[in-house]
């Protein structure tokens, strides 16, 4: 999960945030990444994503060759599913 905040760079060419998001989607898909979901967000942040890719490292190259655009700054979170956590829980004593 990816919790997004445009920079003052980002929001003074906020009418292209479509097109960013597009273009970031594209790239995404370049280095492994796939979008489950966006939603612009009304709030503390100005969107949030859903990605999945094979491992951490592949969204943490992604997210930081988004990031280093300068249009925005990220808080990325490691999700679970149900069947993970299911998983997890299992391991502890």
């Amino acid at each position: 999960m990816v919790l997004i905040n445009w920079t003052e760079q980002g929001a003074r060419d906020a009418k292209s945030t479509v097109q960013r998001y597009d273009a970031a989607e594209a790239a995404g898909a370049k280095m492994g990444v796939t979008f489950k979901s966006f939603y612009w967000t009304m709030g503390a942040h100005d969107a949030v994503g859903i990605v999945e890719a094979a491992d951490d490292a592949t969204v943490s190259r992604f997210i930081l060759t988004v990031g280093a655009q300068g249009n925005i700054r990220t808080v990325t979170a490691r999700a679970y599913t149900r069947d993970e956590m299911s998983q997890i829980m299992k391991g502890m004593p």
